[in-house]
């Protein structure tokens, strides 16, 4: 951690909007599924508390320096706090979005399909046609079967390089997401370092600054300091709040991550996928075409054409279980989802609880200033009554 660059925190709103959104260097195009699973029952976890014991000792230093400049009275700078932070995870969100919406794996999918046609049906779609019967009167089958295997061929490389475009497009996407998610893990620092800043100071002053003026402002009966003590108050009630949003835009920013690598990870299996038709069902066809080409041969010669139609036709259809199997699993991959309904159904009920008790905790903070200020006027009432009972 500490080899990697201190995020730099700044107070200066015109700064902040001047910071870029993230800029990727290579072009998303496709995305990958991912299968769906059974969600099982989750164990009790300890919740994460947010401390400084994950910064490095040059970026715990940062974070006091940073929390001297902090002036909790200043309306502009609570407003703006942050926001450069929560610009760039918004940026990176839409980044990450365009880059999935982008992404096409149906032409994977179609090439994929395309190929186990091929291969599937050599051997059957001439002897639907005139011109094998034509051959087959005339006794040429391994014309004919030459023919085919041309034809069969020529749709096959065709379909290869095809394949092996979508590899390379995968794998810059794999590329890219290594980028995204060292990009992301940049962003969630430096909200961290944001969010440790802003408690630090909020609870001095909540410590020390507050206290003291309550009890000028008890002591005095004075207008003006009560007034001081309130304004305080409120904007350390506000600089509270935008820490909190602070925290939301810190969780989609952790979020992320595991994101990235799931999307990275569907990219890797589907290279793998093609990888395996390149370098395996490809090679191993035209090698049992070869083979059938041989045997077609030598068998014509000893003119025993009944004994080879009925080898070829066994060895087409050995080839076509084959073929049945890994289409059958090839359809299977290709057709598998993203995400599950029941993980976004989830995911929208989790931020949906998160934002009730977000405005629960808001209610109640409003109706205990409330009950505070009513406490406070009879404080006031009480400690002028006494006052004019003493002069009585």
């Amino acid at each position: 951690m500490s080899d990697n660059p201190i995020p730099e925190l700044t107070l200066d709103p015109s700064a902040m909007a001047a910071v870029p959104a993230p800029e990727l260097t290579l072009e998303p195009v496709g995305a990958p599924t991912a299968p769906a699973a059974p969600e099982p029952e989750r164990p009790e976890v300890k919740p994460v508390e947010l401390d400084d014991s994950m910064l490095s000792e040059a970026e715990k230093k940062a974070v006091e320096e940073f929390a001297k400049k902090i002036d909790v009275m200043d309306s502009n700078l609570i407003l703006q706090y942050g926001a450069a932070a929560q610009k760039n995870v918004a940026g990176f969100s839409e980044s990450a979005l365009a880059s999935v919406r982008t992404k096409d794996l149906g032409e994977v999918g179609k090439s994929l399909s395309e190929l186990v046609v091929e291969l599937k049906n050599f051997g059957e779609e001439e002897e639907k046609k005139g011109l094998f019967g034509k051959l087959k009167k005339t006794g040429s089958k391994l014309e004919v079967m030459k023919a085919q295997y041309s034809k069969v061929e020529t749709n096959v490389d065709k379909i290869t390089r095809e394949l092996e475009q979508h590899q390379v497009t995968l794998l810059k996407d794999v590329a890219m997401f290594d980028q995204m998610y060292e990009l992301n893990l940049k962003y969630y620092k430096e909200l961290t370092m944001y969010i440790l800043a802003g408690k630090k100071k909020l609870a001095e002053v909540r410590s020390g600054e507050l206290p003291a003026l309550r009890a000028k402002a008890e002591q005095t009966g004075a207008q003006e300091d009560a007034q001081r003590y309130n304004d305080l108050v409120q904007m350390c009630e506000r600089f509270e709040k935008k820490l909190h949003d602070l925290e939301l835009t810190r969780m989609i920013s952790i979020q992320m991550g595991p994101q990235t690598r799931l999307l990275q990870n569907n990219d890797t299996l589907m290279v793998e996928k093609i990888q395996s038709s390149l370098v395996n069902t490809i090679p191993l066809w035209k090698s049992q075409m070869v083979l059938a080409l041989g045997m077609e041969h030598g068998r014509q010669a000893t003119a025993a054409q009944n004994a080879v139609t009925e080898m070829t036709n066994e060895l087409l259809k050995k080839n076509a279980d084959m073929l049945k199997m890994g289409t059958i699993q090839t359809a299977r991959e290709a057709e598998r989802g993203v995400v599950d309904i029941e993980t976004l159904q989830h995911t929208n009920q989790q931020l949906i609880s998160t934002l009730d008790e977000v405005l629960n905790i808001q209610r109640e903070g409003a109706q205990k200033r409330k009950a505070a200020e009513a406490e406070l006027g009879r404080i006031e009432g009480e400690l002028r009554a006494k006052l004019l009972e003493l002069h009585k």
